[in-house]
């Protein structure tokens, strides 16, 4: 049995089918090309705030109580993200549900009312969510740290926007967003578990065939100038130090993407990683600390991230950047390489027993890249991986023409981080 089946329906809309026979569940996900990246200026934040009114009420659904008790009627697991780059809406249930979430999936997205009065009421909750996310500061130096990275491009605007925006928001705005963006050709849509394959292909075309095709505009490629290390502090008066600290990346389809995520596992993946073991464990700076990727289109970042002793942020700094410099200049070896190959493989196989995460993978690679990659091939690309190849990617990436920082605390100087901000 193949691991999954692609379909492009008439209108330009494609589908990802993958069967998981021996699972009694069943996960739809439609992912669009829709998010921060696509926005102007008067418009940042429209893409979050969408999201919110697709769960507000239909034609055929007319209240969000009428979404969620439908959806809570059988169980079902549900929720949406907005992210930079894609926007999704996904369903779990029992597998005799999908038609129920195919419908509610379409209906959602191509028959929400938009009703006027319902967007004056959730202005105030976006609004409150900004303030929530403002608020945590763990969460909130990652949009600090992007704006470092991207600053005033689309790229380094907060998802969820700009309050003053939020407020002025209307009706006609989010029509003619979804119009933009909502076309069947930046649309995928992707099934895992257990289904009907006879039944699946009625309701497909039942639910998403008939809409036409327009054309999504292209995204704004990002402008990268930097020379030298560059930083934000942003003053708040908190208990512990968050920071992030790290460098310019490669594009999430790049080809030593599978490099630079054992390169990142071997830093920061696990508490065996070398981040852990040398900041939290032998030196007691910091409760977390790990290092991961994020790529988009055409950049991304490889960063580690720590929540820190306030009054020894300075020294968490160095010994995080001496790992970077360390990984640069030696080769790992041959066992902690394969142990960081293990760590990655098994999260995979882990994520591959949930529909959800197996319909999610399979969604993203087909929006972002137009193509699927299989368990197979991903868990080849990762054997791959040598010794060679991670110091040459890290060799690429550490340098001070890459290197930023982004930090929360009660910190009204930013001329010492500048100082130790060097690799």
């Amino acid at each position: 049995m193949t691991e999954f089946e692609k379909i492009t329906l008439p209108n330009g809309m494609r589908v990802i089918l993958a069967p998981l026979v021996s699972f009694k569940s069943v996960t739809a996900i439609i992912l669009c090309g829709a998010g921060s990246r696509y926005e102007q200026k008067e418009t940042n934040g429209i893409s979050h705030f969408l999201e919110h009114m697709f769960f507000k009420g239909t034609n055929k659904r007319p209240t969000a109580a009428d979404i969620s008790h439908a959806l809570d009627a059988i169980g079902a697991d549900y929720n949406a993200y907005t992210g930079k780059e894609s926007t999704a809406y996904h369903i779990k249930a029992a597998s005799q549900h999908l038609p129920l979430l195919l419908d509610m999936l379409s209906d959602m997205l191509w028959d929400s009312k938009l009703d006027t009065a319902e967007i004056e009421k959730e202005r105030n909750v976006i609004i409150e969510e900004i303030n929530m996310y403002e608020d945590t500061p763990m969460r909130r130096v990652g949009e600090i740290y992007e704006q470092v990275l991207w600053g005033e491009q689309p790229l380094g605007w907060d998802i969820g926007g700009r309050k003053e925006v939020i407020r002025s928001l209307a009706r006609k705005d989010f029509a003619a967003y979804v119009l933009e963006r909502y076309d069947p050709s930046n649309l995928v849509l992707s099934i895992a578990g257990h289904y009907s394959r006879a039944e699946v292909d009625k309701l497909i075309k039942k639910h998403f065939a008939k809409k036409h095709e327009t054309t999504a505009t292209p995204y704004l490629p990002v402008v990268e100038r930097q020379r030298k290390p560059s930083l934000k502090i942003t003053y708040k008066k908190t208990d512990q130090a968050h920071l992030i600290v790290g460098f310019r990346g490669l594009p999430a389809s790049h080809s030593d993407r599978y490099n630079q995520s054992v390169l990142a596992t071997i830093l920061g993946g696990g508490m065996s990683s070398r981040l852990f073991t040398n900041v939290r464990e032998k030196r007691g700076l910091a409760y977390y600390v790990n290092a991961g990727v994020s790529g988009y289109h055409d950049t991304g970042t490889l960063a580690s991230s720590a929540g820190v002793d306030l009054t020894r942020i300075y020294e968490a700094i160095k010994v995080i950047l001496n790992e970077f410099v360390l990984i640069s200049a030696k080769k790992v070896g041959d066992r902690e390489l394969a142990k960081a190959k293990e760590y990655i493989k098994g999260g995979a196989a882990l994520s591959w027993e949930d529909s959800r995460s197996v319909a999610f993978g399979y969604g993203v690679d087909e929006l972002f890249e137009g193509r699927v990659r299989t368990q197979e091939e991903v868990l080849r690309e990762i054997d791959r991986v040598t010794a060679e190849d991670v110091q040459r990617v890290a060799k690429f990436l550490v340098t001070n023409s890459k290197l930023n920082l982004a930090a929360i605390g009660p910190f009204k100087d930013s001329a010492k981080f500048e100082k130790i901000l060097k690799v």
